[in-house]
């Protein structure tokens, strides 16, 4: 009889092993992000134009960065089917697996001399593409392929200088 109350047990402590051990890994988030998916927003419009947009590589996630001369600019930011041009309606072609659709609330005064590519982000482990989809009424928006719809951030910080920045950041995963 005790035999059959050892086999029990063991069989109750592998069980109970296995309930308990992902929970307590799926409560932690990559990389401490607690960020998620939705749509985030601020709705400050400024004049200051915006001068240039750069990209870079971080170790939970990719940023794109909108440099604006002068003050912040308020933003639109979230996961979309297609990211339309501004004005014309026309959709921008994306590579990826989502598509996010960046609205800053500055008027750019230039095009890029490739709207396709705004910037190089080949190699990057989640954005797939950033092109242009014009400004049009005090407006900038951008569109920007991602591997998929992953946790996302956007913020803006004051500087260089009399500038300032929206930085969209987009994480590698959950």
């Amino acid at each position: 009889m005790s035999r059959i109350h050892v086999w029990l047990a063991m069989i109750v402590v592998i069980a109970g092993i296995g309930l308990t051990g992902p929970t307590a890994s799926a409560a932690t988030p990559y990389c401490g992000i607690h960020w998620g998916s939705l749509d985030k927003v601020n709705p400050t419009m400024v004049a200051s134009p915006f001068t240039a947009v750069r990209a870079g590589r971080h170790e939970c996630f990719d940023r794109i960065v909108v440099d604006l001369a002068g003050p912040a600019a308020g933003y639109r930011v979230g996961y979309v089917p297609a990211v339309h041009e501004d004005g014309s309606g026309f959709e921008v072609p994306l590579r990826g697996g989502a598509y996010l659709q960046v609205v800053v609330l500055a008027p750019a005064y230039y095009v890029p001399a490739n709207r396709h590519e705004v910037v190089d982000v080949s190699g990057y482990r989640t954005l797939r593409q950033v092109a242009w989809a014009n400004s049009f009424e005090g407006q900038t928006t951008l569109g920007v392929g991602v591997r998929a719809r992953l946790p996302f951030r956007v913020f803006t910080l004051d500087g260089p200088g009399s500038g300032s920045r929206v930085v969209l950041d987009v994480a590698h995963q959950w």
